[in-house]
């Protein structure tokens, strides 16, 4: 896959726009050094290449009443295309899931799930994932803590 064509100007927008989705043309020009309306084309672009995919809120799962992150290394019977295809379709389904990994190593794909309590993962886990046909095993691991959780990518 080719890499979009982007430049310093382009950096410094995305670094922008990483910290505030809010910010305006009139201020991320301030900031790069264009004029408004060159600057609001260049966002556009960045958009329609795909290389801004969302805007979004970032939500403290805490305060959400969502405090248990749980990471979830799955290792499948088989790694066949239609196996790897199942499951991958079959995790889009389920809100808990919030991050998914295909993984080289010992297991096939790893999880991040976050749920209320332990009650929740507990169901969660009886209730989904010990039941998808082509699962051999779950390892489940509890985070402790959030050391750090970046959202804005190093793009400079």
């Amino acid at each position: 896959m080719a890499k979009p064509l982007i430049d310093a100007i382009d950096r410094k927008i995305l670094t922008i726009l990483q910290s505030n989705a809010h910010a305006t043309s009139d201020e991320i020009s301030r900031e790069v050094g264009l004029s408004p309306s060159p600057c609001a084309r260049r966002v556009r672009n960045l958009e329609e290449m795909g290389v801004i995919k969302s805007y979004v809120a970032v939500v403290d799962q805490v305060k959400v009443g969502l405090p248990i992150s749980v990471f979830a290394s799955i290792k499948l019977e088989r790694q066949r295309e239609e196996e790897l295809d199942r499951f991958a379709r079959a995790v889009q389904r389920w809100p808990e899931i919030v991050e998914c990994y295909l993984m080289t190593g010992q297991r096939d794909y790893l999880l991040r799930i976050v749920v209320k309590d332990l009650e929740a993962y507990e169901a969660f886990l009886k209730r989904t994932l010990t039941r998808l046909e082509g699962v051999a095993s779950i390892e489940s691991s509890f985070a402790l803590g959030q050391v750090k959780h970046a959202q804005p990518l190093p793009i400079e």
